[in-house]
């Protein structure tokens, strides 16, 4: 029997910069290895941080805002990688960066990959690696393709999903903050959590599109919204509440 030519087959990512110093430094600081480096005759960089590798070709001129490379990394779990990254973007920025480059968004369920959970970190050089839990674990809680995965039908919900699309998945944060904000405004009977989840969302949306007046009113919303919450109800909040509480200290300078 012929075996398959591309069982074992690796992909590894090549992503244009203009400085592949300035990338390996970032990814250094996030816990990757750099397992090459040239800079003649063409400049390039490879990192390494278990399985994960990314590759860096220079390009002279090449402005971050004029970026479109992108590349998917599958995991098992979303959460703690996004936080051993979180961790080293803190130590480098002094905060979690939400706009610029480099930013970060938050895992988060994507209504458009069968609701499994991801979040994108944008690299300095203007990159989206995107982070996506991988389709066998997601199965197991009912995210996957095999499964339902069927979007909420609360009106508010469906807006949050919305949102994310929007503002994660098509790098549009301004659309994001106006699909959201109508909805909450028109959501009379959203339950508790949702609305929790819709504040600190549009609190984090609008520090994203730099309007921290805004941010400081979604998030003293959010204050009163959270004040009195039952137990069930706090449980389910409290990654959000935590990421608001993050929020207001990077708004109030603290």
């Amino acid at each position: 029997m012929t075996s398959d030519p591309w069982q074992g087959a690796t992909t590894i990512p090549a992503l244009p910069c203009e400085d592949v110093d300035e990338l390996a430094d970032f990814w250094t600081a996030l816990g990757f290895d750099v397992t090459y480096r040239q800079l003649r005759p063409n400049p390039f960089v490879a990192v390494r941080r278990g399985s994960v590798e990314l590759q860096y070709f220079g390009r002279p001129g090449l402005a971050p805002q004029d970026s479109y490379s992108t590349c998917v990394v599958l995991v098992d779990d979303t959460v703690p990688v996004f936080e051993a990254l979180a961790a080293g973007l803190r130590a480098r920025y002094g905060r979690l960066p939400l706009d610029g480059f480099p930013r970060v968004t938050r895992p988060r369920r994507r209504a458009n990959a069968w609701r499994r959970t991801g979040f994108t970190l944008i690299d300095p050089a203007g990159n989206g690696v995107r982070f996506m839990r991988r389709p066998a674990a997601a199965q197991a809680d009912g995210t996957s393709p095999a499964t339902t995965g069927e979007r909420p039908t609360d009106p508010l919900a469906r807006a949050l999903d919305d949102a994310t699309v929007h503002a994660d998945s098509h790098d549009d944060p301004h659309q994001a903050h106006r699909i959201l904000a109508g909805a909450l405004r028109r959501a009379g009977d959203a339950s508790e959590a949702d609305r929790v989840h819709a504040l600190a969302f549009l609190a984090e949306l609008a520090v994203r599109t730099g309007d921290p007046d805004a941010a400081r009113g979604w998030l003293a919303e959010l204050e009163d919204a959270s004040a009195g919450l039952d137990e069930t109800v706090a449980r389910e909040v409290v990654d959000a509440l935590a990421h608001a509480d993050e929020l207001r200290r990077d708004v109030e300078g603290e």
